[in-house]
């Protein structure tokens, strides 16, 4: 039999485990989603080309817009066309939030374990 302060207890558990849900679902909403996603950073580089006659030598270096990510502990760069900056910029913000969503999840279910063996562990009886 429980005592008052345990069913307050389990009834603040139980709240617990509906606001997890809840963020649960907003965080798979961007999971669900169906736009392309791009791994990666878009930024601007700026470099020399080596040749000794060119105005790089002389401090105005040459401006590209790059897409940086790495791949099996290989760091690439791909130069992006100036028409292709902004939706490739969009693709890989989504990468991200994907990403930071995925993370998420991970960190709500395990709280969402330890609020069910908390439960558990109020819930049990011992037979003597």
């Amino acid at each position: 039999m429980q005592n008052k302060k345990t069913r307050e207890k389990l009834s603040r558990l139980r709240r617990e485990i509906l606001q997890l849900r809840q963020r649960l679902e907003q965080v798979l909403a961007v999971a669900l989603a169906r736009t392309p996603l791009i791994k990666g950073n878009v930024y601007e580089i700026a470099r020399r080309c080596g040749s000794p006659r060119c105005r790089c030598t002389r401090g105005q270096l040459h401006r590209s817009m790059v897409l940086s990510w790495s791949e099996n502990g290989r760091h690439h760069l791909h130069s992006l066309p100036p028409a292709q900056v902004a939706a490739i910029r969009q693709k890989s913000g989504e990468y991200l939030r994907f990403r930071r969503a995925r993370a998420e999840v991970s960190v709500i279910l395990k709280k969402l374990l330890a609020v069910l063996d908390q439960i558990q562990e109020l819930r049990c009886e011992v037979l003597r």
